[in-house]
């Protein structure tokens, strides 16, 4: 327990290198959870981060104007040549902000996503065309060969990228998300990559965010600079791509775990949209917001902050709060609409511009598999699925299935 000076409760200590913690980290914060609404998450290299369990306490936390992002919400490692290109949209407050979102906005609205739906689908069962084809001993790795791909061909599209250079950015993003020795050079692979697009939207303007940029940049220079417009390429292709591809990996195996839940979506397709939000609450791709920092002392649930300190809230446990959500560990694709809203896309000023397109994405991908196959099974136990052994994702590693 750790008892900040003046504050009024005790706040436990979780070690995120815990192997209790690594393998399992929604039991592990949803435990901490039960016990009280802050704890300290201990991270190697990066100190101690106050960390939110508790739905309402999430909700005010991720408005709170004490609160700010940096870039170094991003990672507070990165080498100095590629830091001005990480204090994205994502990690910006205030005017900032508001004036990128505003930007952004247009290419994903609910609108546009909609009409992408078509598109998607024509994607997704180029796919699931080649499947059986890639086949090694009897079963498929979905992940590498389905949820990782049609992400990066839908974001692409949606950027303006060529469709011969986004299996480069896919590589790019794969390198950027398992950290390690190539962290530093994939970031900047990825920022030389978003240099490329733009410069090629320059000289050839097409229906797509890279071009509306441009568009916006020409009209008043103030509205966005270069440096703002590269971090914006590559920061969108990376959420476009990573955090879908690791949902649409874990709804899968949530619902083959789950086979009264997947009988029930075949049963009646028009649950898919409601399966997809009650999927991410359940078992999203980020476990833990991303970082932001204190501005001034204040009280954050009965612990004593400083200037300084940085905060998360924990996706993982206020999606499960018992206080909020009516038997919050059970995966039930029924959930009646209109229940208290999960923290899957964020909340606030934050919540993920994309959300409308990763739904629909989601809804088309996993509706396009289970028709295609409908023998569909995990070619190996839920628990033995692999993923990185990581305290604020559930990132998969490997997605084995036969067909």
């Amino acid at each position: 327990m750790l008892n900040s000076e003046n504050s009024r409760v005790d706040v436990p200590e979780i070690a995120m290198v815990d192997p209790e913690v690594l393998s399992d980290p929604i039991s592990a914060y949803g435990r901490a959870r039960e016990q009280t609404p802050i704890v300290r998450l201990m991270a190697p290299g990066f100190g101690s981060i106050w960390a939110v369990t508790r739905h309402s306490d999430a909700k005010a936390m991720l408005s709170d104007p004490r609160l700010a992002m940096t870039a170094d919400s991003w990672n507070q490692r990165i080498p100095d040549d590629v830091r001005p290109y990480m204090l994205t949209m994502s990690h910006m407050d205030g005017v900032d902000h508001g004036r990128l979102r505003k930007l952004a906005v247009r290419a994903f609205t609910a609108r546009r996503a909609a009409a992408r739906r078509d598109m998607i689908r024509q994607s997704a069962d180029r796919l699931l065309d080649a499947l059986p084809g890639l086949a090694e001993e009897g079963s498929v790795d979905l992940l590498k060969h389905f949820a990782q791909p049609l992400p990066t061909f839908v974001v692409g599209d949606v950027m303006g990228i060529p469709e011969a250079d986004r299996p480069l950015w896919r590589a790019y993003v794969a390198r950027i998300s398992s950290g390690g020795q190539s962290y530093d050079e994939a970031l900047r692979d990825a920022i030389e990559g978003a240099k490329r697009v733009i410069e090629l939207r320059r000289e050839e303007p097409g229906d797509d965010l890279v071009s509306d940029l441009l568009r916006a940049q020409a009209e008043d220079a103030d509205r966005i600079s270069d440096t703002e417009l590269v971090t914006m390429v590559w920061h969108t292709v990376f959420a476009g791509q990573d955090n879908l591809a690791n949902f649409i990996a874990n709804s899968v195996v949530a619902l083959l775990s789950h086979p009264e839940q997947l009988a029930a979506l075949r049963a009646d397709p028009s649950l898919m949209p409601r399966a997809v939000e009650e999927l991410m609450r359940w078992r999203p791709p980020l476990l833990l917001t991303a970082i932001r920092y204190v501005l001034e002392d204040f009280e954050l649930c009965g612990a004593r902050v400083r200037a300084g300190d940085s905060v998360v809230a924990v996706i993982a446990s206020a999606n499960r709060d018992p206080r909020v959500f009516d038997d919050p560990d059970t995966l039930d694709i029924t959930r009646p609409a209109g229940a208290a809203v999960h923290f899957g896309f964020g909340h606030g000023a934050h919540y993920c511009i994309g959300a409308s397109l990763a739904a629909v994405e989601a809804e088309v991908a996993l509706e396009a598999l289970l028709s295609r196959f409908p023998d569909v099974a995990l070619a190996v136990p839920p628990e033995e699925v692999p993923r990185l052994p990581n305290p604020g994702s559930w990132h998969l590693t490997a997605l084995p299935v036969t067909l």
